[in-house]
């Protein structure tokens, strides 16, 4: 063991550890989740090193060969080396100051280590001096979550892109069956089973865009405002420098917040972004049900479509197929809205120039993204690929319901209409049946007007209309 000193006094550091007392501290006090900093999170935050180093070097406040060794650490960080220095728990009090400290240790005892010098002593590379120079947890913590959440939307989208096409492949797939539209569950009018997944398709764009749109404000980024906005301890020529070398680091076109102040204290960009992906995940969540609905039975449900058969359904019932994939995306969609609530209270619990409560928000937000890109990636390619269509069944359901009826009620009136579908109810007779048994039109115009596809096509029926 080694001895490492702080305000608060003298702590054993294990002699090998690249971690220091800091950390050490940390990890004690904030035994909360079991889990660790998000591994993204981390390369984050040694990205921003990274760039300070470069700045201050480039500045003349930080010699050129601790610059130079601090950038080296990074990059070993960044190559994914010292992964194990990382001990702090993700939820923390402090606003982050622990995971912080937690990469400014871990990078000065390993430049400290690279010219020469022995690991807790900090005489040549120091944690806060040096590495931690021109920064504040508070304008470094939160624009690490920036880029986190920029890294981690990237296989969303990519995903959210991929469900999409698989959606709409079966719009084209299904565009000649017709099937029965309900409202409130009961029998509506007929619409093709293509139109069903086109709204899909749509409302996954839309989710999409709507995503993409959110992430621009994670682009607007406090960096360089240090402790509450004001840059105390910075010199003009990184305010000036660190935006644009950490954009050349991270491939972002990140700008400074127009007011630091502002950007240091309050957090709704986070509230934004954690709501577009609660509508998201609601919205397949939305759908997820439906398709659980058109395929329950398989024969006392409506079983118009198939699922595939991912696994058992039932210990006890043989045969039985439950359809996971969708329960599993309901499941994710519970999650984020809690996670979202959590975000929400958390923003609104900032007080003055600081909001403190950052680790729980970040730790919410990373995983409702991560927990739905898995999630519409078993969506694709588990479920919405296999799905299969029970075209005659679908044709059946359609026939036999009263619903059909409503296509009568420009030539027959509203009432008369009515009047046909509860006695078609009642008598288990079709609505073809009874219009032809009552003579109220001739079966040529009637195959016309209740033709399955022309009622799923407004075009088709403007032409009908008398």
């Amino acid at each position: 063991m080694r001895l490492e000193s702080d305000s608060i006094g003298t702590m054993e550091v294990p002699e090998e550890a690249y971690y220091g007392v800091q950390s050490l501290r940390g990890k004690e006090n904030f035994s909360i989740t079991g889990r660790g900093l998000h591994p993204v999170f981390i390369h984050n935050l040694a990205q921003i090193k990274k760039a300070a180093a470069i700045t201050n070097g480039d500045g003349g406040y930080l010699e050129q060969e601790k610059a130079r060794a601090i950038v080296q650490a990074c990059d070993e960080v960044l190559a994914g080396q010292f992964a194990g220095e990382f001990i702090v728990d993700a939820i923390q009090g402090g606003a982050g100051t622990s995971a912080n400290m937690n990469m400014n240790e871990v990078i000065a005892n390993r430049a400290g280590e690279i010219l020469g010098g022995r690991k807790g002593a900090y005489d040549r590379v120091h944690p806060n001096d040096h590495v931690n120079m021109s920064q504040s947890t508070n304008d470094v913590v939160p624009t690490a979550g920036k880029l986190t959440v920029l890294d981690l939307l990237k296989p969303l989208v990519r995903e959210l892109g991929r469900l999409e096409m698989a959606l709409r492949k079966k719009e084209e797939e299904f565009d000649d069956v017709i099937k029965m539209g309900r409202t409130q569950l009961q029998d509506a009018v007929p619409m093709r089973l293509g139109q069903t997944f086109h709204s899909y398709a749509c409302m996954v764009a839309r989710d999409t865009a709507r995503i993409q749109e959110a992430g621009k404000e994670m682009y607007v980024v406090n960096l360089g405002g240090t402790a509450i906005g004001s840059a105390i301890n910075v010199s003009e020529a990184y305010l000036n420098n660190i935006l644009p070398n950490l954009s050349r680091l991270t491939g972002y076109p990140l700008r400074r917040a127009e007011d630091l102040f502002d950007a240091t204290e309050n957090l709704d960009s986070f509230v934004t972004m954690s709501g577009t992906v609660k509508t998201c995940a609601l919205d397949l969540s939305k759908m997820c049900s439906d398709l659980r609905l058109l395929s329950s039975g398989p024969k006392t449900g409506l079983g118009e479509i198939n699922l595939p058969a991912r696994q058992n359904g039932s210990s006890i019932m043989p045969g039985k197929v439950n359809p996971v994939i969708p329960e599993v995306v309901n499941q994710v969609a519970f999650h984020i809205a809690g996670h979202d609530v959590t975000i929400a209270m958390a923003a609104e619990a900032g007080q003055m120039e600081l909001n403190a409560f950052e680790p729980v928000i970040f730790y919410n937000l990373f995983e409702s993204i991560t927990a739905l890109t898995a999630a519409v990636t078993t969506l694709t390619d588990n479920c919405i690929r296999g799905i299969t269509a029970n075209r005659e069944h679908c044709r059946e359901l359609m026939e036999e319901s009263a619903g059909i009826a409503t296509a009568l009620c420009p030539y027959i009136g509203y009432a008369r209409a009515a009047q046909i579908a509860k006695e078609a109810l009642k008598t288990n007779k079709t609505v073809r049946e009874l219009v032809i048994e009552k003579g109220l039109m001739s079966g040529e115009k009637l195959k016309k007007i209740l033709d399955p596809y022309a009622m799923t096509d407004a075009a088709a029926q403007e032409r009908m209309r008398p």
